[in-house]
């Protein structure tokens, strides 16, 4: 596996975590491509100014992710990464906590940065 590739992804990984846990839609809109496709863990295709919007709003807010078992596979241009996170926080005023699987498929942007492509979560039961 290209090392320099691996540690990359898993700073924007990092980068992400970050974002989510501090609702940087700054950071968010730079991670997430502009045609994302999200399927979220209900089955619902999110964009990604649904996912900016949620943030933005107060929506979602997330006080806790900690992630567990992640792969990382380099596929050419683009990497999949597959990783546990247990998410502790609220939606829409009501507490959550759960465990979920997500798939995100990481491609590098005109801009030479990397950039969630595609995305896919599942509750873990």
């Amino acid at each position: 596996m290209n090392q320099s590739i691996e540690l990359q992804i898993e700073e924007c990984e990092n980068r992400l975590k970050q974002a989510m846990l501090h609702s940087d839609v700054s950071v968010l809109d730079e991670l997430l491509a502009s045609d994302l496709i999200f399927t979220n863990h209900l089955g619902q295709l999110m964009t990604r100014q649904d996912d900016l919007a949620a943030h933005e709003s107060g929506t979602v807010k997330i006080t806790e992710i900690t992630l567990s078992d992640q792969k990382v596979k380099i596929y050419g241009g683009v990497v999949i990464v597959s990783v546990q996170a247990h998410i502790s926080g609220s939606f829409a005023e009501e507490k959550s906590e759960s465990d979920f699987r997500f798939t995100r498929v990481w491609s590098k942007a005109s801009s030479e940065a990397w950039q969630i492509v595609a995305g896919h979560s599942s509750i873990v039961v």
